[in-house]
């Protein structure tokens, strides 16, 4: 049995409190995918919560926004401040909800701390006021950013608070209220945010939480008064939030919906560092990350060399439970262990060679793990499934070209577009992808994983809609506003012909 006990239920978080909820339309189980009998939370969903928590956004909007710049950053500072008193619980949370390895975990509570400090601190600059002398003659211009009103945000599993807190504090820095559905495999995380802005006491519905499934987020994008909707997730749920809003001409979406990311080593590679940098990429978080390394692209000259030494390093990967000083836990769900193992077969009957074989993992704790799988892809197919499918777990597949435009090709083949890493000296070459490879992040000898908040996150084609998150996050969750203001009285000068105006005092 487990040790750990169960988190207790404290129902949707709505205009200042929490409210347990009544004759529920749904309610589920969660398991740790570290330990199926861990139970961490058994929520439950009211779907006329929606309703009520739009409106509580709705109502608190005028009066946050009004609030100006510097008092709503009071309240983000408290916030940060019980961010870093309680990090070492959320960690644990984490940990336990998502399978992720504690040292792991650690790092994504310390980036819900930076996220505060760096959007008060260096993004909001993106939105400062702009004053423009003469923007006609004799008038001056302003560039001003005012927020947008009640924002949705419709969270991943992977990152349970990082990517949401993303989201969350650019929009209410930027004077918006906010919405947040954690998705349902991690509402114990959600939960726990909720609680650490009602300790941080911010105003009644500024920040609320619904927690549930699909149909719950589905009432939640759709809803008439929600102005934005900031998604992480798949493509297919983003696709499908995208046509279900297509009459909503007033919502702003931000869509961050994955990766099938490509390394490309080149001949002239520092090769111990790509190896290294590779595994990172490939089998960090089980490689559900969208900025994982789905793909190596290897010069022919480099190959054997390469391919040597990935396998060897792959094969001692260490596997298990998060609390063990591991590098890699399970996957999310039976569901993503059914989906790893499918794709394994489809590799196979397209013709791929199994190098390293992925397959589930009975460990002494009864979990979703798998061991990492290596295949080589003998022949470039734009047509293939396995090749251009985003498989969200532990694969990668390597493929050997001899000329560089060949490697681009393979990368912008997949119909996604978040992230590619070059390993080259050759300035040339990367001068070169950084105009034709169609992603949104182009790393120079360094993995595809990982990214800084001070510059903006997102991508191409299927990976995004041009709404960059990260650094960028303040403006999609504001309006620009342009203002010309003339302090002079009126003369007369400049009156167009056939303008016979006359004024009688």
């Amino acid at each position: 049995m487990s040790g750990e006990q169960t988190v207790k239920f404290l129902g949707d978080f709505i205009n200042g409190r929490f409210e347990l909820i009544e004759h529920n339309d749904e309610d589920w189980e969660v398991p740790s995918p570290a330990n199926l009998k861990d139970i961490v939370i058994r929520p439950s969903a009211k779907f006329d919560n929606v309703d009520r928590a739009v409106s509580a956004a709705r109502q608190a909007f005028l009066p946050w926004a009004h609030l100006g710049a510097e008092k709503r950053k009071a309240y983000l500072m408290r916030l940060k401040e019980i961010f870093q008193a309680r990090g070492a619980e959320v960690a644990e949370l984490i940990a336990r909800e998502t399978g992720k390895p504690l040292w792991e975990s650690k790092t994504e509570a310390a980036a819900l701390i930076n996220k505060i400090d760096i959007t008060l601190n260096y993004s909001m600059q993106i939105v400062a006021e702009e004053e423009l002398k003469d923007a006609l003659p004799g008038v001056t211009g302003y560039t001003r950013h005012k927020p947008r009103g009640v924002m949705a945000v419709v969270g991943p599993f992977n990152f349970p608070a990082h990517l949401p807190n993303g989201h969350i504090i650019p929009a209410l820095a930027t004077g918006n209220t906010v919405i947040f559905k954690p998705s349902d495999k991690t509402p114990a995380v959600g939960q726990w945010m909720a609680q650490c802005f009602e300790q941080a006491a911010f105003p009644p519905g500024v920040f609320n939480l619904l927690q549930g499934k699909v149909e719950t987020g589905k009432r939640l994008v759709n809803h008439s008064d929600v102005d934005g909707i900031l998604f992480t997730g798949s493509y297919e749920v983003g696709l499908k939030i995208k046509q279900d809003t297509l009459t909503h001409a007033n919502k702003i979406l931000a869509l961050e919906m994955g990766g099938k990311n490509a390394t490309v080593v080149w001949d002239d590679a520092d090769m111990k560092k790509a190896v290294y940098e590779s595994m990172i990429g490939s089998f960090m978080s089980a490689g559900q990350r969208c900025s994982c390394t789905s793909r190596i692209i290897l010069h022919r000259k480099v190959k054997d060399a390469f391919v040597e030494q990935f396998y060897a390093n792959a094969k001692k990967l260490s596997i298990g439970h998060w609390r063990e000083n591991v590098f890699m836990g399970p996957l999310i769900s039976s569901d993503s262990v059914d989906k790893y193992i499918r794709y394994q077969e489809i590799a196979k009957r397209e013709g791929a060679e199994s190098l390293m074989r992925g397959k589930a993992l009975s460990l002494d704790h009864d979990g979703y793990y798998v061991t990492p799988s290596i295949n080589l892809v003998e022949k470039f197919d734009p047509k293939s499934v396995y090749q251009k499918s985003e498989i969200f777990g532990p694969n990668v597949a390597i493929f050997t070209v001899d000329d560089f435009e060949e490697a681009l090709a393979i990368n912008n083949s997949s119909g996604f577009g978040l992230v590619m890493s070059l390993f080259t000296k050759s300035r040339a070459l990367y001068e070169k992808a950084l105009i034709e490879a169609q992603v949104g992040v182009l790393n120079l000898n360094r993995t595809t994983n990982g990214a800084s908040s001070r510059l903006p996150f997102g991508g191409m084609n299927k990976s995004g809609n041009d709404r960059p998150s990260a650094h960028y996050a303040v403006q999609y969750c504001t309006v620009p506003l342009s203002s010309l203001e003339d302090p002079t009285p009126y003369t007369g000068q400049g009156m167009p012909p056939g303008l016979n105006f006359e004024f009688k005092d």
